[in-house]
């Protein structure tokens, strides 16, 4: 793939802003309170936002984002006015519609497939990407879509390793009432 930096998409991406230039709560800002992400995070995640379009319209082939970026995607969809009457025309100059998988094995395969591609026409143009921003498929296709998305409020998180640690500490307390219990 041949595409200079200096294509006029790119140029109009990388001065383009989403959302009203004067909301009390910015698109990037609300992006990383969605996600839980800090400011810093959500800034990058746009950036990789900006790199996903941009090969969607230059790449010739179709492209499927991260997780991260379809986050971008899909808080930038609800811009509906600035999506569909500013952004895709007068920067990409073309629709660019999220077509979700209709599922099953044979939409797997060419997920992978196009999520492969999509990672290979990154490296072409922008050098290798993030890891932590871009996965591999692996962990794209199969395990982040089984996450569930969690607010705060509903719950706590806790690692693994916090939980089982709990589990033994209460395994072994409860093991010692027990036993008292039962020599008393």
């Amino acid at each position: 793939m041949d595409i200079s930096l200096d294509h006029p998409v790119w140029r109009a991406l990388s001065h383009y802003s989403i959302g009203p230039n004067d909301a009390a709560l910015t698109f990037a800002a609300r992006l990383a309170r969605e996600n839980g992400w800090s400011a810093a995070h959500a800034a990058r995640v746009i950036e990789e936002y900006r790199r996903f379009c941009f090969l969607a319209v230059t790449a010739g082939h179709a492209v499927t984002p991260s997780d991260a970026v379809d986050q971008a995607w899909h808080l930038h969809l609800t811009y509906t006015r600035d999506y569909w009457e500013r952004f895709c025309p007068d920067v990409l100059g073309r629709a660019l519609h999220h077509g979700p998988t209709a599922g099953g094995s044979a939409e797997q395969g060419r997920y992978f497939e196009q999520y492969a591609q999509t990672l290979r026409s990154y490296e072409a143009v922008f050098g290798p990407a993030p890891a932590d921003l871009w996965p591999n498929a692996q962990r794209r296709l199969i395990e982040d879509p089984r996450a569930r998305r969690l607010h705060a409020r509903d719950g706590i998180v806790v690692s693994r390793r916090a939980a089982r640690w709990s589990l033994l500490v209460a395994t072994g307390i409860g093991l010692v009432a027990v036993l008292l219990w039962w020599w008393r």
